[in-house]
């Protein structure tokens, strides 16, 4: 029998191990369970499809707000009013300005600003010694050139009537001469006169009747350049009278006068005040005559036009007007025009008053209507967000948007009778496409 073994006589004590064995241990790796990894990744999937829908769906952008922010209005037919308001000002009907037709300084003031004055009343008095200066200056020029054109004609008539008096003495001497030949030739007949003194006779005729000829063709010659020269003469001295009443004039333009019967304003002078010339020193308006004068929008440019009705009420009565002046001018995106009355004016206007007046741009017609709301200036006209019938959605849609007036703007194309559309502003949601509406009143 062999020798029994240590181990064998303690079967159930373990082997021995190395050294430090006996603190290290096996960790198994562990492992999710198939169902929970499905879960995890099934979310993942949800929350990525719900980004790309609300991103980079084909329909845009979508936006959750409170339905208490918005404005919902209906699609609905009615009649549409073309009118637009307008704030129009009471004004004198006719304006004449006073401007300075000549500088000076101002020494008299023969008005006061705000009171009624006639045409031709004196306003004003300046002195310019300059101008005076000018004017005498002006004045002896003037009539120097006068006097030397009298002296040219005093000449003319001279010489004129010195070959009347040519030809008077001319004619004399022919007749004078004429009788002595005849009587000589009768003595020489008979032998009782010299040929020598017949011949003197005749040659002084021929002499006189000679001269006569040189003269008369010297007279006709003198009056045809006598006529031109007193024609020229006549009209330098129409030029020169009326150069001369001209710088009278000028003078007579430092006194200051009223061109109209009306309202003295805008006229506020001071004694020794320098006045520049054509400077304004005022203005007379239409004391009893009034119009309106109202700024409009550009948008209404296009379509406003002359004799267009014009209303408004004043103490429970409704006066008429009518459109008679359009300013094309458009300054800080208006335009001005001129009203006049066409009726019975109201008797206790003041100019500078401000009326709240209407204007008719057309003839009321039967039309597809939406309320005028802010959206309009926030989308030009051009889209508008539509309510879905369930009133959860807001979609954008194009419409085609035609005239507006202060409550209604009429629908063209997109809409349909009974939707439901947003009218208030968008200035927060402008580039979304659609709204989720929030009931609650929480976004």
């Amino acid at each position: 029998m062999g020798t029994i073994s240590k181990m064998e006589k303690n079967p159930e004590k373990e082997p021995v191990r190395p050294s430090g064995s006996s603190m290290d241990r096996r960790i198994e790796a562990k492992r999710f369970p198939t169902r929970t990894s499905l879960t995890v990744l099934i979310g993942s999937l949800l929350i990525a499809l719900a980004i790309w829908f609300v991103f980079f769906s084909p329909g845009g952008r979508s936006l959750t707000i409170a339905c208490n922010r918005l404005m919902v209005s209906p699609v609905a037919s009615g009649i549409f009013e073309d009118t637009i308001p307008l704030r129009a000002r009471i004004a004198p009907l006719k304006t004449v300005y006073l401007d300075a037709m000549q500088g000076g300084r101002v020494e008299e003031i023969l008005a006061e600003d705000g009171g009624m004055v006639t045409q031709g009343q004196a306003l004003l008095r300046l002195s310019n010694s300059d101008l005076q200066l000018s004017v005498m200056s002006t004045e002896s020029r003037v009539m120097e050139q006068l006097n030397s054109m009298r002296d040219q004609e005093l000449r003319l008539e001279q010489n004129r009537l010195g070959h009347k008096r040519t030809l008077v003495e001319v004619g004399y001497q022919i007749r004078r001469l004429q009788r002595e030949i005849n009587r000589n030739e009768e003595l020489l007949a008979k032998g009782h006169a010299a040929q020598s003194n017949y011949d003197d006779l005749v040659d002084e005729l021929q002499y006189y009747r000679d001269r006569r000829s040189v003269t008369l063709e010297s007279q006709t010659s003198d009056e045809r350049l006598m006529a031109n020269q007193l024609a020229f003469f006549t009209d330098n001295t129409a030029v020169m009278e009326q150069n001369l009443s001209f710088a009278r004039q000028s003078l007579e333009e430092l006194n200051v006068r009223a061109p109209v019967a009306g309202k003295l304003s805008g006229f506020n002078m001071e004694i020794g005040q320098r006045v520049e010339r054509g400077m304004r020193i005022g203005q007379v308006d239409n004391a009893n005559e009034f119009k309106l004068v109202a700024n409009i929008d550009e948008f209404y440019l296009a379509r406003v036009d002359l004799e267009q009705a014009v209303v408004f009420e004043r103490e429970g009565r409704e006066y008429r007007l009518q459109l008679s002046k359009i300013y094309p001018n458009v300054e800080q995106g208006q335009f001005e025009v001129d009203i006049q009355f066409s009726g019975d004016t109201p008797a206790d206007l003041r100019r500078g008053q401000t009326i709240q007046a209407k204007l008719t741009l057309g003839d009321a017609t039967e039309a597809l209507l939406i309320p005028n709301g802010s959206f309009f200036q926030d989308t030009g006209g051009k889209w508008i967000f539509v309510v879905s019938p369930d009133g959860s959605t807001a979609v954008k849609r194009p419409v085609k948007l035609g005239r507006r007036n202060t409550r209604f703007i009429e629908v063209l194309d997109g809409l349909e009778v009974g939707e439901q559309v947003i009218t208030s502003p968008y200035s927060g949601f402008r580039d979304v496409d659609r709204l989720a509406l929030n009931k609650t009143g929480t976004p």
